[in-house]
Protein backbone atom coordinates (compact mmCIF):
# COMPACT_ATOMS: atom_id res chain seq x y z
CA UNK A 1 0.00 0.00 0.00
CA UNK A 2 1.37 3.36 -1.05
CA UNK A 3 0.09 6.70 -1.33
CA UNK A 4 1.11 10.11 -3.06
CA UNK A 5 -0.42 13.55 -3.16
CA UNK A 6 0.56 16.61 -4.71
CA UNK A 7 -1.10 20.25 -3.54
CA UNK A 8 -0.54 22.18 -6.64
CA UNK A 9 2.62 24.79 -7.73
CA UNK A 10 4.14 27.83 -5.10
CA UNK A 11 4.86 31.05 -7.10
CA UNK A 12 8.14 31.93 -6.32
CA UNK A 13 7.56 35.85 -6.92
CA UNK A 14 5.14 35.83 -3.91
CA UNK A 15 4.96 32.92 -2.36
CA UNK A 16 6.18 33.42 1.68
CA UNK A 17 8.34 30.64 3.45
CA UNK A 18 5.70 30.52 6.11
CA UNK A 19 3.19 29.30 3.31
CA UNK A 20 5.11 27.42 2.03
CA UNK A 21 6.20 25.28 4.81
CA UNK A 22 2.42 25.54 6.12
CA UNK A 23 1.49 23.68 2.76
CA UNK A 24 4.22 21.08 3.03
CA UNK A 25 3.16 20.64 6.79
CA UNK A 26 -0.70 20.01 5.72
CA UNK A 27 0.14 17.84 3.14
CA UNK A 28 2.09 15.17 5.20
CA UNK A 29 -1.03 15.66 7.98
CA UNK A 30 -3.28 14.33 4.80
CA UNK A 31 -1.24 11.90 3.03
CA UNK A 32 -0.77 10.11 6.65
CA UNK A 33 -4.67 10.53 7.62
CA UNK A 34 -4.64 9.01 3.88
CA UNK A 35 -3.12 6.39 4.61
CA UNK A 36 -4.50 5.22 7.64
CA UNK A 37 -7.72 5.61 5.79
CA UNK A 38 -6.36 3.01 2.78
CA UNK A 39 -5.72 0.22 5.48
CA UNK A 40 -9.14 -0.09 5.60
CA UNK A 41 -10.59 0.85 2.44
CA UNK A 42 -9.96 0.66 -1.05
CA UNK A 43 -7.78 2.74 -3.50
CA UNK A 44 -10.69 4.52 -5.23
CA UNK A 45 -12.14 5.71 -2.00
CA UNK A 46 -9.12 6.42 -0.07
CA UNK A 47 -8.01 8.80 -3.48
CA UNK A 48 -11.51 10.65 -2.86
CA UNK A 49 -10.46 10.71 1.06
CA UNK A 50 -7.53 12.30 0.17
CA UNK A 51 -8.99 14.90 -2.37
CA UNK A 52 -11.20 16.02 -0.03
CA UNK A 53 -9.22 16.46 2.94
CA UNK A 54 -7.31 18.76 0.24
CA UNK A 55 -10.25 20.21 -1.17
CA UNK A 56 -11.47 21.33 2.49
CA UNK A 57 -7.91 23.07 3.67
CA UNK A 58 -7.96 26.74 2.43
CA UNK A 59 -4.24 26.48 1.46
CA UNK A 60 -4.39 24.80 -1.90
CA UNK A 61 -6.64 25.77 -5.03
CA UNK A 62 -9.52 23.36 -4.83
CA UNK A 63 -13.01 23.28 -2.71
CA UNK A 64 -12.80 26.38 -0.17
CA UNK A 65 -9.49 27.04 -1.88
CA UNK A 66 -10.91 27.76 -5.19
CA UNK A 67 -9.94 31.23 -7.25
CA UNK A 68 -12.37 33.00 -8.89
CA UNK A 69 -12.99 33.52 -12.41
CA UNK A 70 -13.44 36.77 -14.93
CA UNK A 71 -17.25 37.11 -13.74
CA UNK A 72 -16.96 36.91 -9.68
CA UNK A 73 -17.90 33.36 -9.80
CA UNK A 74 -16.02 30.13 -8.02
CA UNK A 75 -16.50 27.12 -10.95
CA UNK A 76 -14.58 24.19 -9.96
CA UNK A 77 -13.68 21.06 -11.71
CA UNK A 78 -12.57 17.20 -10.52
CA UNK A 79 -12.27 13.91 -12.09
CA UNK A 80 -11.61 10.44 -10.25
CA UNK A 81 -10.77 7.44 -12.09
CA UNK A 82 -10.76 3.51 -11.48
CA UNK A 83 -7.58 1.24 -12.79
CA UNK A 84 -9.78 -1.78 -12.06
CA UNK A 85 -12.79 -0.99 -13.73
CA UNK A 86 -11.27 1.74 -15.88
CA UNK A 87 -14.46 4.05 -15.20
CA UNK A 88 -13.81 7.60 -15.59
CA UNK A 89 -16.04 10.26 -14.02
CA UNK A 90 -15.69 14.16 -13.14
CA UNK A 91 -17.41 17.47 -12.98
CA UNK A 92 -16.56 20.23 -14.85
CA UNK A 93 -17.10 23.93 -13.84
CA UNK A 94 -19.35 23.00 -10.72
CA UNK A 95 -20.43 25.82 -8.60
CA UNK A 96 -21.42 25.84 -5.10
CA UNK A 97 -20.65 22.39 -3.98
CA UNK A 98 -17.96 21.97 -1.09
CA UNK A 99 -16.37 18.69 -2.41
CA UNK A 100 -16.36 18.62 -6.27
CA UNK A 101 -14.58 15.31 -5.97
CA UNK A 102 -17.49 13.49 -4.25
CA UNK A 103 -20.03 14.31 -6.71
CA UNK A 104 -17.78 12.70 -9.13
CA UNK A 105 -17.46 9.52 -7.62
CA UNK A 106 -21.55 9.49 -7.15
CA UNK A 107 -21.01 10.02 -11.06
CA UNK A 108 -19.28 6.52 -11.17
CA UNK A 109 -22.85 5.05 -10.79
CA UNK A 110 -24.04 6.26 -13.73
CA UNK A 111 -23.99 6.15 -17.41
CA UNK A 112 -23.39 9.31 -18.23
CA UNK A 113 -20.47 10.06 -16.09
CA UNK A 114 -18.96 13.52 -16.62
CA UNK A 115 -21.19 16.29 -16.60
CA UNK A 116 -20.18 20.51 -16.94
CA UNK A 117 -22.26 23.18 -15.57
CA UNK A 118 -25.57 23.50 -14.73
CA UNK A 119 -25.81 19.87 -15.24
CA UNK A 120 -23.32 19.05 -12.49
CA UNK A 121 -24.77 21.44 -10.38
CA UNK A 122 -28.50 19.94 -10.63
CA UNK A 123 -27.21 16.67 -9.84
CA UNK A 124 -25.79 17.58 -6.88
CA UNK A 125 -28.38 19.18 -5.57
CA UNK A 126 -30.24 16.09 -6.53
CA UNK A 127 -28.14 13.80 -4.46
CA UNK A 128 -27.88 15.79 -1.38
CA UNK A 129 -25.61 18.16 -1.67
CA UNK A 130 -26.71 21.61 -0.40
CA UNK A 131 -25.50 24.99 -1.52
CA UNK A 132 -22.15 26.05 -0.48
CA UNK A 133 -20.24 28.89 -0.89
CA UNK A 134 -16.42 28.01 -1.30
CA UNK A 135 -15.64 31.89 -1.11
CA UNK A 136 -13.22 32.97 1.57
CA UNK A 137 -12.40 36.55 2.07
CA UNK A 138 -9.13 36.27 1.00
CA UNK A 139 -9.98 34.93 -2.39
CA UNK A 140 -12.45 37.64 -2.66
CA UNK A 141 -9.74 40.34 -1.91
CA UNK A 142 -7.15 39.00 -4.45
CA UNK A 143 -10.30 39.01 -6.63
CA UNK A 144 -11.15 42.87 -5.96
CA UNK A 145 -7.50 43.54 -6.42
CA UNK A 146 -6.86 41.22 -9.36
CA UNK A 147 -3.64 40.15 -8.01
CA UNK A 148 -2.08 36.73 -8.37
CA UNK A 149 -2.96 34.20 -5.40
CA UNK A 150 -0.21 32.14 -3.94
CA UNK A 151 -2.28 28.90 -4.76
CA UNK A 152 -1.32 27.68 -7.74
CA UNK A 153 -2.65 24.94 -9.86
CA UNK A 154 -4.76 21.90 -8.70
CA UNK A 155 -4.68 19.03 -5.75
CA UNK A 156 -4.32 15.49 -6.34
CA UNK A 157 -4.18 11.23 -5.01
CA UNK A 158 -2.72 8.21 -6.76
CA UNK A 159 -2.81 5.24 -4.49
CA UNK A 160 -2.50 1.70 -4.44
CA UNK A 161 -4.62 -0.48 -2.21
CA UNK A 162 -3.26 -3.92 -0.36
CA UNK A 163 -4.75 -5.69 -3.70
CA UNK A 164 -3.07 -4.06 -5.75
CA UNK A 165 -5.29 -1.81 -7.27
CA UNK A 166 -4.52 1.65 -8.92
CA UNK A 167 -7.03 4.76 -8.85
CA UNK A 168 -6.33 8.59 -8.68
CA UNK A 169 -8.14 11.82 -8.15
CA UNK A 170 -7.84 15.47 -9.04
CA UNK A 171 -9.39 18.68 -8.30
CA UNK A 172 -8.97 21.79 -9.18
CA UNK A 173 -10.47 25.73 -8.47
CA UNK A 174 -9.33 27.19 -11.91
CA UNK A 175 -6.91 29.76 -12.45
CA UNK A 176 -8.27 32.55 -11.22
CA UNK A 177 -9.80 35.25 -13.39
CA UNK A 178 -9.99 32.74 -16.46
CA UNK A 179 -12.52 33.50 -19.46
CA UNK A 180 -15.93 31.87 -18.57
CA UNK A 181 -16.32 28.42 -19.76
CA UNK A 182 -12.75 27.47 -19.80
CA UNK A 183 -12.01 24.18 -19.12
CA UNK A 184 -8.92 23.03 -17.14
CA UNK A 185 -7.38 19.78 -17.30
CA UNK A 186 -8.45 18.19 -14.10
CA UNK A 187 -11.54 16.86 -15.20
CA UNK A 188 -9.82 15.11 -18.35
CA UNK A 189 -7.62 12.10 -19.13
CA UNK A 190 -4.74 14.69 -19.82
CA UNK A 191 -4.78 15.38 -16.53
CA UNK A 192 -6.34 12.38 -14.36
CA UNK A 193 -5.77 8.92 -15.84
CA UNK A 194 -5.24 5.47 -14.77
CA UNK A 195 -4.76 1.54 -15.45
CA UNK A 196 -4.17 -1.78 -13.70
CA UNK A 197 -0.58 -0.78 -14.65
CA UNK A 198 0.25 2.96 -13.53
CA UNK A 199 -2.10 6.17 -11.70
CA UNK A 200 -1.48 9.53 -12.52
CA UNK A 201 -2.44 12.74 -11.69
CA UNK A 202 -1.07 16.33 -13.01
CA UNK A 203 -1.41 19.71 -12.09
CA UNK A 204 0.33 23.03 -13.92
CA UNK A 205 -1.46 25.06 -16.99
CA UNK A 206 -4.43 23.24 -18.04
CA UNK A 207 -3.93 23.99 -21.72
CA UNK A 208 -0.45 22.85 -21.67
CA UNK A 209 -1.00 19.84 -19.87
CA UNK A 210 -4.15 19.09 -22.91
CA UNK A 211 -1.86 19.57 -25.16
CA UNK A 212 0.58 17.13 -24.39
CA UNK A 213 -2.42 14.50 -23.44
CA UNK A 214 0.68 14.27 -20.67
CA UNK A 215 -1.59 11.73 -17.89
CA UNK A 216 -2.64 9.26 -20.42
CA UNK A 217 1.15 9.54 -22.25
CA UNK A 218 2.41 8.56 -19.35
CA UNK A 219 0.06 5.82 -18.68
CA UNK A 220 -0.02 4.27 -21.98
CA UNK A 221 3.82 4.00 -21.59
CA UNK A 222 3.98 2.54 -19.08
CA UNK A 223 1.24 -0.20 -20.00
CA UNK A 224 3.55 -0.84 -23.43
CA UNK A 225 6.66 -1.37 -20.78
CA UNK A 226 8.33 1.57 -19.83
CA UNK A 227 9.68 2.47 -16.04
CA UNK A 228 7.95 5.17 -14.77
CA UNK A 229 11.18 7.18 -14.89
CA UNK A 230 11.03 6.41 -18.97
CA UNK A 231 7.70 7.64 -19.19
CA UNK A 232 7.93 10.72 -17.35
CA UNK A 233 11.07 11.38 -19.29
CA UNK A 234 9.86 10.80 -22.53
CA UNK A 235 6.67 12.57 -21.78
CA UNK A 236 7.87 15.56 -19.99
CA UNK A 237 10.65 16.13 -22.97
CA UNK A 238 7.44 16.81 -25.26
CA UNK A 239 6.71 19.81 -23.47
CA UNK A 240 9.74 21.14 -23.95
CA UNK A 241 8.68 22.96 -27.37
CA UNK A 242 6.25 25.67 -26.15
CA UNK A 243 7.59 25.37 -22.70
CA UNK A 244 4.84 23.50 -20.81
CA UNK A 245 4.35 24.24 -17.49
CA UNK A 246 3.29 20.75 -15.77
CA UNK A 247 3.32 18.35 -12.69
CA UNK A 248 2.56 14.84 -12.12
CA UNK A 249 2.23 12.29 -9.41
CA UNK A 250 2.53 8.86 -10.34
CA UNK A 251 2.38 4.76 -9.08
CA UNK A 252 2.85 2.01 -10.75
CA UNK A 253 1.33 -1.67 -10.15
CA UNK A 254 4.91 -2.36 -8.41
CA UNK A 255 4.27 0.44 -6.23
CA UNK A 256 6.77 2.24 -7.39
CA UNK A 257 6.08 6.46 -7.18
CA UNK A 258 7.75 8.94 -8.93
CA UNK A 259 7.32 12.54 -9.85
CA UNK A 260 8.41 15.14 -11.94
CA UNK A 261 7.57 18.52 -12.87
CA UNK A 262 8.82 20.72 -15.31
CA UNK A 263 8.89 23.99 -13.25
CA UNK A 264 10.45 23.00 -10.15
CA UNK A 265 7.96 24.51 -7.75
CA UNK A 266 5.34 21.93 -7.40
CA UNK A 267 4.70 20.53 -3.70
CA UNK A 268 4.21 16.44 -3.03
CA UNK A 269 4.30 13.90 -0.24
CA UNK A 270 3.92 10.26 -0.14
CA UNK A 271 3.83 7.54 2.40
CA UNK A 272 4.05 3.88 3.07
CA UNK A 273 3.32 3.20 6.38
CA UNK A 274 6.78 3.62 7.30
CA UNK A 275 8.60 5.99 5.08
CA UNK A 276 7.44 9.86 4.74
CA UNK A 277 8.42 12.26 2.11
CA UNK A 278 7.47 16.11 1.59
CA UNK A 279 8.98 17.45 -1.35
CA UNK A 280 10.08 20.54 -2.66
Amino acid sequence: MKIIIHGGFFSESSTSNETKIAKQNALLRIVKDAYLYLESHSALETVVYAVSLLEDDELFNAGIGSQIQSDGKIRMSASLMDGVSQKFSGVINIEEVKNPIQVAQLLMNVDDRVLGGEGAIQFAREHGFKAFSTEIPQRKAEYEAKSKSNRQGTVGCVAIDKEGKIAAATSTGGKGFEMVGRISDSATVAGNYVNEFCGVSLTGVGEDIVSNATAVKIVTRVTDGFSLKEAFEKTFQELKPYDGFAGAIAIDKYGNIYHQDSHPTMVFASFDGKNETVFQ
